[in-house]
């Protein structure tokens, strides 16, 4: 049984990562603070009596199922009030910060020129809005496997789909990854 500073030292660590995956499945911000909040007081509400050792696997399937059930009201929303202002998609340039990305682990940006420091944030977008392109469920193996390092039999617990889909979709997104990314002359 995970104890509340445990519970409460694992969604603290949990939150930036969380968000970020949120965020690239539904782009918009508010709307991914909300998932990840709803998140958060589902896996303290019902499962709180776990061991801290099944918190990671149960948090990513609460949020995965979340951000679904977000995507089911939206598509709900949209069929019952059609005006043009529910179809009007959000934003998401300059909604998250990179700037948080870009930063070391003390918070300051480190001593590198203004040259390099915009090269990498300029690179940094790219990765982000070519993450963003990727179809939803090739983006949501990608980021469980590589953004949030979970392996290919958590994945695809997570994901409710078998360990070659899995894989089917993280090559996938992989190699349309590699193609955006190669035509804009970011290689690995």
């Amino acid at each position: 049984m995970a104890s509340d500073s445990e519970l409460s030292e694992f969604l603290k660590n949990m939150e930036k990562k969380a968000f970020k995956r949120a965020f690239y499945h539904v782009r918009n911000e508010d709307a991914a603070l909300d998932i990840l909040q709803d998140s958060m007081i589902k896996l303290c509400t019902n499962y709180a009596d776990k061991p801290i050792s099944e918190l990671p696997l149960l948090f990513q399937r609460i949020l995965s199922n979340t951000m679904l059930d977000w995507f089911r009201r939206q598509k709900t929303r949209n069929a019952v009030f059609s005006n043009l202002g529910d179809f009007s998609g959000a934003d998401a340039e300059g909604d998250f910060d990179l700037l948080e990305v870009t930063t070391d682990s003390s918070g300051e940006a480190g001593s590198e020129s203004a040259e390099d420091w915009v090269g990498r944030l300029q690179t940094l977008e790219h990765i982000e809005t070519a993450v963003m392109a990727l179809p939803a469920r090739q983006r949501e193996a990608f980021l469980l496997r590589y953004w949030e390092e979970l392996d290919v039999a958590e994945t695809a617990a997570v994901m409710g789909c078998s360990e070659g889909s899995v894989k089917t979709h993280c090559s996938r997104a992989i190699q349309a990854l590699s193609k955006t990314l190669g035509t804009q002359g970011i290689r690995p």
